[in-house]
């Protein structure tokens, strides 16, 4: 039998009505917030890198393969589809699709306003799960390898700032180098998008990749370029360079974070608030029960001494409170835990906290429950507050056993 946890057990059973309980729940309480508050702010801050990351990645792809250009705009020089990688590059290990793309930069005019504004160009293989779910009003375009279509999707930022709304039609000039007039296209609005990224949805419409081969005098097999899509966002730096060295010399390939620097650079830079938050918590819970277990040690004092005059060690001795404020810490654990996931699933499922998404980019608070964050922010804890707890055990070594009866 282990004689530490037994008389361990017994103080915590007995250790009802005494003047360390405030003391006590004061520490179990603080292990409680500050696991609550740590699993909050890493299920929102990664729910918010997750939530801004898929929405620019929805724009461009992971990795974006483009001929050499040292041209700054929107349109590039163009790429031929008889490539060796094309698609054939889906069978790579952790890419998930590729499809074709192509821009342009253009002008929408009103009868009352105009905007500059990209038309981006799309084929029958794009991958439309991202805006399955932005398109408030209206269809997705359908787009075929057959025929062209005039239908194109605008944003909401759009559709409000020129009051257009799904079945108008409107008109698109493109200016080309070689003419001396702009090109205009007429086009019919299928659907209205809103991502919430605003930096995105005030430039970008979504047409048929044939109007940007037309406008260019490409033929069939010109695109702009082409977009991977992959599964694990983690493995982007290692599946660019095995793309970089399997599409060959004459094209190059970026992924989404050489490509938006400013965005990834802002997101990174919140793990460093979150890092700052958990150092926080965790001194203050470890603080916390320190001096819960100093009081605990300090009203055990006639129990130490007749433990030592038994013939206890002292690391016997030492590992019976260590093991009370495991349990203390235990308990606050699971306080803390409850707490956390009721409020995340209540932000998760309800949003009851909304955002500005012209300043955060979403309309509410992203939620990310990841469970081996909330493991390793519970785990973490135990083992940072148990061995800070070790130090003031240490007392016990200077309590003896005379004085500490004859004062009892």
């Amino acid at each position: 039998m282990n004689t530490e946890l037994f008389i361990a057990r017994r103080i915590i059973s007995r250790n009802k009505a005494n003047f360390s309980r405030p003391i006590v729940r004061i520490g179990i309480l603080s292990i409680a917030l500050g696991v609550a508050v740590m699993i909050v702010a890493v299920a929102i801050v990664t729910g918010f890198q997750k939530e801004i990351r898929n929405k620019v990645i929805g724009f461009g792809g992971h990795i974006v393969i483009s001929s050499y250009d040292e041209n700054v705009s929107m349109e590039s020089s163009p790429v031929s589809t008889n490539q060796a990688f094309y698609p054939s590059l889906e069978q790579e290990d952790g890419v998930r699709h590729i499809q074709v793309f192509g821009t342009k930069a253009g002008i929408i005019k009103t009868d009352e306003d105009i905007q500059g504004v990209v038309l981006k160009g799309v084929g029958s293989d794009f991958d439309w799960s991202f805006f399955s779910d932005k398109i408030i009003r209206g269809t997705a375009i359908q787009v075929s390898d057959t025929g062209k279509t005039n239908d194109i999707l605008v944003s909401e930022n759009l559709s409000l700032k020129l009051k257009l709304d799904t079945g108008q039609s409107l008109l698109m000039y493109f200016i080309n180098q070689e003419q001396a007039q702009p090109s205009v296209r007429k086009f019919r609005i299928s659907g209205i998008y809103n991502t919430g990224l605003e930096e995105f949805d005030k430039v970008y419409v979504l047409g048929d990749i044939k109007h940007i081969q037309r406008l260019n005098n490409w033929d069939s097999t010109q695109v702009g370029g082409f977009e991977v899509l992959i599964d694990d966002f983690s493995e982007l730096d290692k599946i660019t360079e095995s793309v970089y060295n399997r599409i060959g010399y004459d094209l190059n390939c970026k992924s989404i974070k050489e490509m938006y620097p400013q965005i990834f650079d802002w997101l990174d830079f919140q793990d460093v608030n979150v890092t700052i938050i958990i150092v926080m918590m965790v001194i203050v819970a470890a603080i916390n029960m320190i001096s819960a277990l100093l009081i605990l040690i300090i009203e055990k004092t006639t129990l130490i001494g007749i433990l030592k005059a038994l013939g206890m060690r002292n690391w016997s001795i030492r590992k019976i409170f260590l093991y009370n404020a495991t349990y203390l810490i235990f308990r606050g654990l699971v306080w803390g835990n409850i707490i956390a996931l009721a409020l995340c699933f209540v932000q998760k499922f309800f949003g009851v906290i909304k955002l500005d998404p012209a300043s955060y980019y979403v309309t509410e608070v992203p939620i990310n429950l990841d469970m081996l964050n909330i493991l390793l922010i519970n785990f973490g804890t135990i083992a940072v507050c148990v061995l800070v707890l070790i130090i003031p055990t240490y007392v016990i070594t200077r309590i003896t056993p005379v004085k500490a009866i004859r004062f009892s």
